[in-house]
């Protein structure tokens, strides 16, 4: 399997992952937004990070 496929299918199963447990948080009715956003602060980070690791690094 070519390296790129590989990537594209890992990172968009973790993304996937990732976003359905920062919005598994909002369907609670106790849970306001504002508690919520930090959640969504680090998840974006962490994609970014993750994307940016997999596709723009220039590694020997």
């Amino acid at each position: 399997m070519n390296k790129n496929t590989s990537k594209i299918i890992g990172c968009s199963l973790a993304v996937t992952f990732l976003v359905g447990l920062a919005t598994t948080l909002t369907r609670s009715s106790m849970i306001g937004f504002f508690d919520v956003l930090p959640v969504f602060i680090v998840m974006t980070l962490a994609i970014g990070m993750m994307l940016y690791e997999a596709f723009f690094t220039n590694k020997k």
